[in-house]
């Protein structure tokens, strides 16, 4: 299987709390791979260390089969946190400008990449305008466009329609399946259940560890049927974990 992460054992601890308990994924490249959870269930944890941003306290993780996620792979990986990633007093062109620098675009392929991405945000007559002029929609469409400035093959999307209205969630959303098209494999947490039944693939977290990882409908019909919304399914498992840990 062509797995762009997989991870054994996966755990972080700070301290005494364990924030990521021995989880072990299998994500497909090209795929859509959804990771939910309620605040503080380890999600962003999670993502930080697949990213190389934090250090496992223990267990491995294999990036494209490869173990140690040196600075050459971080080069194929981008990263949209859950808070904007723009600098708000700098114009579109110059965020732009500023993360192709950032990951060492020379000036030709800038001026193709600036295009292309104010082309996919909808942005392209609002170059000049600053970050903070922008709508929520905009701001997420262009975060996004700076995030894979340097066309990477593995892309984290830390909740990155939090706060947006439908119509924008939609287009970001629409944004994102095109990506699936390039073989790009993209990594989200979501707390919008409609968002997390576009995913190939969904793991749940609770409390730091894995209760179920699946495709939704496959999730649906092992906890309920497939006509019970992954919101009370993910409350049903959660439910199911207590009662073991207490039997």
């Amino acid at each position: 299987m062509d797995y762009a992460i997989y991870t054994e054992n996966l755990t972080k601890k700070f301290g005494e709390f364990i924030a990521v308990n021995n989880v072990s994924l299998k994500i497909k490249q090209g795929s859509i791979y959804g990771l939910l959870g309620s605040n503080g269930s380890g999600k962003s944890t999670t993502i930080r260390m697949l990213c190389g941003i934090l250090k496992p306290t223990s267990g491995k993780i294999y990036l494209w089969q490869n173990e140690n996620i040196t600075d050459e792979l971080k080069l194929k990986i981008g990263y949209m946190s859950q808070k904007f990633s723009l600098y708000p007093s700098l114009t579109i062109k110059e965020n732009i400008k500023f993360y192709a620098n950032l990951y060492g675009l020379n000036e030709d392929l800038l001026n193709i990449r600036m295009q292309e991405i104010m082309e996919m945000a909808g942005i392209v007559d609002k170059k000049d305008y600053l970050v903070n002029q922008l709508s929520g929609g905009w701001k997420q469409r262009l975060a996004l466009g700076c995030a894979i400035i340097h066309k990477p093959k593995l892309l984290f999307l830390d909740e990155p329609t939090s706060g947006a209205d439908p119509k924008a969630r939609k287009i970001f959303w629409q944004i994102i399946e095109d990506l699936i098209e390039q073989n790009i494999t993209v990594i989200v947490t979501t707390h919008f259940m409609e968002e997390a039944e576009l995913c190939h693939k969904i793991g749940f977290l609770h409390a730091g560890k894995l209760l179920i990882e699946d495709t939704p409908l496959n999730i649906k019909k092992s906890v309920a049927d497939e006509n019970t919304s992954l919101n009370k399914v993910f409350a049903l498992l959660v439910k199911q974990k207590a009662v073991n840990n207490d039997a």
